[in-house]
């Protein structure tokens, strides 16, 4: 069940690299604008918000890999970083976007389910 519980982490620590590329690099691109629903205009007026916004998602990432890093003793910092992913994912679900419950809430539950197992 650690392996399982490892490999979740790992692939919620790879979406928000993901989406920090999607945030900071894409947003104004035909890519960004697709995945977010974008309008090209309010694209490029918010660029700079969606780049914080990617920012924070790296940290994310960085924390879940860190987590990754150390091992057993990396359980505590595994858990806080996918309850932060949850908490941000059913934020933004309440305030911005249904799916996003979908795509980062969930699959962090399921993590940390995982790992509460393991």
């Amino acid at each position: 069940m650690t392996l399982l519980a490892d490999i979740l982490v790992a692939l919620v620590a790879l979406l928000h690299v993901y989406i920090l590329v999607l945030e900071m690099f894409l947003w104004t691109r035909p890519i960004g604008l697709r995945t977010f629903r974008l309008e090209p205009a309010f694209a490029q007026a918010s660029q700079v918000l969606a780049a914080n916004q990617g920012l924070y998602n790296g940290f994310l990432a960085a924390g879940l890999l860190w987590g990754l890093w150390l091992g057993a003793p990396g359980m505590a910092v595994k858990a806080f970083f996918l309850t932060c992913v949850l908490a941000a994912g059913v934020f933004g679900a309440a305030t911005a976007n249904r799916r996003i419950l979908y795509v980062q809430a969930l699959p962090a539950a399921l993590a940390l389910l995982a790992l509460r197992l393991a």
